[in-house]
């Protein structure tokens, strides 16, 4: 097993930053914010042939109510996951009251901690670190985490009661990444509690809760999942701070990284023009989509009805995708998602053979024939794959170029029928053979040679 590290302190010193050079990644979000971080975010690393996971946690001050309260408890929490515990201190604010209670809760929790004394590029070591051997830990370590200064020193002092880290056998068994995106306050944190069967992710009753894109592993009955809990996009327009800026990336890269997508929506304020923004979103990404009609316990049967009609008539451009209707605060119709999903994603990543392709192809082109160009028939040869999440069937033949668009939708929804890819969107492209008489056209001086050269042969044949 490898080792868990926990990163814990007060709001703003550092813990984000120090997590993305222990991961040497950008996956935290980084900014002169206080309590930007909300949710347990976990990275893998690896250092002196040693591999460990890292637990990024948001600040704890003490005097947290609110939705700093539930963020303060997601900390708790990754101090109880952890084997080891970097309690990171801020040297330039010095010793505060909320460094003693975190250093007491720690001491409590009986983990292996290590002290921090983060920011220290500028000062004097000896004088920044004399107020912090008080707090008792064996282990003190200087570092600037925006720099990297003093981290390897640190982690090989860290790691090095752990053997060197063997790779398994793969299993074969591939994990489904699932994103689940939507709208702020639509109930994503509350799905992916009630799929985990765990308070995993802070959920208040606030628009804008989660701020970064946090990746969930488990598993269920034999299969493993990444749960992807987003933030929530509002109009373009509505978008003002940066911190929600940087959110509404991380969450577009999430959608990139997912096999199939669960879109939520907001039963009580039915689809709006956003939910289909997003949607499009999705199907431009050609991920697995499901979607989840969330909030509908307690909605009288003619509001239900008018969201069903609604539901029909808007999403015809996306009726491959499974409509679920669900509480993600009670778990009504949740289990349900999985089977979606795991069609959605059995369809993505199918194997399509050129043969079947092809047939298919032959049984369209007869059913109904491409448009006539320039006085020419299209001609469509045959297919084959080309990709997968999402299925991409290459066609070969003549002037595919010039195939409308109104064509090529009838050949995708012609294959998802056909094929049983049901969940994902279809994509098709062209390649055009090359002609071998393209650059061999007469010219009108050449014909008047080619005529003569027949005259004389004529009359040769005459005498």
């Amino acid at each position: 097993m490898i080792p868990v590290i926990a990163l814990v302190g007060r709001p703003n010193v550092g813990k984000s930053t120090l997590f993305n050079r222990l991961t040497r990644s950008r996956d935290a979000l980084v900014a002169n914010y206080s309590g930007l971080t909300r949710d347990r975010k976990y990275g893998d690393g690896e250092m002196f042939d040693r591999r460990f996971m890292v637990i990024d946690t948001g600040g704890i001050s003490g005097e947290e109510e609110g939705i700093d309260a539930e963020m303060a408890g997601q900390s708790l929490l990754a101090m109880d996951e952890a084997d080891i515990v970097l309690f990171i201190v801020d040297c330039r604010s010095g010793v505060t009251s909320a460094d003693y209670m975190i250093a007491d809760k720690l001491r409590r929790k009986n983990r292996l901690v290590y002290l921090v004394a983060n920011k220290i590029d500028g000062l004097d070591p000896a004088v920044a670190l004399a107020d912090f051997y008080e707090m008792g830990f064996a282990g003190m370590f200087p570092t600037t985490a925006t720099h990297g200064r003093g981290v390897r020193s640190m982690m090989e002092k860290v790691l090095e009661p752990y053997p060197e880290y063997v790779e398994p056998e793969p299993d074969g068994s591939n994990s489904i990444k699932i994103g689940v995106v939507g709208r702020p306050n639509v109930g994503k944190s509350t799905l992916v509690n009630r799929l985990l069967g765990e308070d995993r992710v802070v959920v208040f009753d606030e628009p804008g809760t989660t701020r970064d894109s946090v990746y969930i592993e488990y598993e269920r009955h034999g299969q493993k999942y990444t749960l992807i809990d987003t933030a929530g996009i509002r109009k373009r327009k509505n978008v003002k701070l940066a911190i929600e800026k940087f959110s509404i990336v991380k969450t577009l890269q999430a959608i990139d990284d997912a096999n199939v997508v669960v879109l939520m929506v907001d039963a009580h304020e039915g689809l709006v023009d956003q939910d289909l923004h997003l949607m499009g979103s999705v199907i431009d990404a050609g991920r697995g989509l499901v979607l989840g009609i969330n909030k509908w316990d307690g909605l009288d049967p003619d509001k239900r009805e008018h969201i069903k009609v609604e539901i029909k008539r808007r999403l015809q451009f996306a009726d491959f995708a499974d409509v679920h209707f669900i509480s993600a605060l009670h778990g009504t119709g949740v289990g349900n998602l999985y089977d979606s999903i795991g069609a959605a994603y059995a369809a993505a990543t199918d194997t399509l053979s050129a043969s079947r392709l092809t047939k298919v192809l032959e049984g369209a082109v007869e059913e109904h024939q491409p448009p006539m160009v320039h006085g020419r028939r299209v001609k469509l040869r045959f297919a084959h794959a080309g990709g997968r999440n999402p299925p991409i069937i290459i066609i070969h033949g003549n002037q595919t170029a010039s195939v409308p668009a109104q064509y090529t939708r009838y050949l995708e929804k012609i294959f998802r029928r056909e094929l049983g890819l049901h969940g994902t969107p279809v994509r098709v492209e062209y390649r055009t053979g090359d002609n071998p008489y393209k650059n061999k056209a007469v010219v009108p001086s050449d014909r008047k040679a080619m005529k003569r050269k027949k005259i004389v042969k004529y009359s040769k044949r005459n005498d």
